[in-house]
């Protein structure tokens, strides 16, 4: 299958390198002109995966029309504010005979205006054509080196397709499994990004192993609750793009969203954050994304109210896990 991956930022780059291992061809489209001239020159992509080189195999275009041409699945590998956007200009480009064309979200953020999640933000502007996910615990870096590695990929209702797209992305590097429950598939990788916050918090403010532990736990619990209330499956929760995102995306020293939660906790402000740096935090825009979706109906989530509490409206972590550990007694249910 010949696919073409949408961003090179690091897990668009990675992902490229993945593809290109795999014998299947694969061209990587950057959003500017210049850093697709930069990647092609040098063969690596220095402004975010620096390490690593580009095989001869991989192409590197602006072009999209020219990176278009028979392509068999995209990969939109762009942050999620960028996502609509994105689709917006690929549109442009794409029409009936494209229909065939699998559009896949590497993205776990929501949109911001309508509170979408990834695949519905496609599927609105690309009804004719097969839309689905790509999620997981994949730590960019790992999947560069060729590091073992296992994500979910859900892909509307056609299994066929999926199969078939599964296989081509599988190797002995990277294990691909299939999900007929996108719309757990995609949940699962935005909420881990909010819940990976509070394990950063709990690192800088030195709970300990305890607190951490207990934290992941309720937080697990309210993730698959949040979930499940929005539509997809218990299973899919405790699956790859759940569970097992969460685990790497709070312990990670890689991870953006828990390294964000660490500076939150030693008093740095959130805009200043993300103010000095490249990469984009997912959580914290999702947090205030989920907090909008549930909080109107009174959806109960202790965890995520008091996540966005400290994220915008200045509230101290200490205050916020103080009030987390005198809630009223209760009985665990999972």
């Amino acid at each position: 299958m010949k696919f073409t991956v949408f961003g090179a930022g690091a897990w668009g780059t990675a992902i490229s390198i993945h593809i290109g291992r795999t014998g299947n061809p694969i061209t990587l489209v950057p959003r500017r002109k210049e850093h697709a001239l930069k990647i092609n020159n040098e063969r690596k992509n220095a402004d975010y995966l620096p390490d690593y080189q580009l095989s001869d195999s991989i192409q590197v275009t602006a072009d999209i029309q020219e990176a278009l041409k028979t392509s068999d699945v995209a990969l939109l590998a762009c942050p999620s504010i960028a996502l609509k956007p994105l689709c917006q200009e690929l549109k442009k480009h794409i029409d009936e005979s494209n229909k065939s064309l699998a559009l896949l979200t590497l993205c776990k953020g929501l949109d911001q205006n309508s509170l979408h999640p990834p695949v519905s933000v496609v599927k609105d502007i690309f009804p004719a054509n097969p839309c689905g996910v790509l999620s997981g615990p994949t730590f960019a870096g790992d999947v560069a080196a060729g590091k073992p590695t296992a994500i979910t990929l859900s892909l509307d209702d056609d299994i066929v397709l999926a199969q078939k797209i599964q296989e081509s992305l599988s190797n002995e590097q990277l294990r691909v499994y299939t999900s007929q429950d996108v719309v757990g598939v995609e949940y699962a990788g935005c909420l881990k990004n909010v819940y990976a916050i509070g394990a950063g918090i709990c690192d800088g403010l030195n709970l300990g192993d305890n607190a951490k532990a207990s934290y992941l736990t309720r937080a697990l619990h309210e993730l698959v609750k949040i979930g499940v209330h929005l539509g997809g499956k218990p299973e899919t929760f405790y699956g790859l793009s759940g569970f097992g995102d969460l685990v790497a995306t709070c312990f990670g020293a890689w991870s953006r969203n828990r390294t964000f939660g660490q500076n939150i906790s030693q008093g740095k402000k959130p805009k200043d954050i993300l103010s000095h740096q490249k990469t984009v935090v997912e959580g914290y825009w999702a947090t205030d994304c989920f907090y909008k979706l549930l909080h109107s109906v009174g959806f109960d989530t202790p965890i995520l109210n008091q996540l966005h509490d400290v994220l915008y409206s200045e509230k101290q972590p200490h205050a916020a896990i103080q009030e987390l550990m005198t809630r009223e007694l209760k009985e665990e249910k999972i």
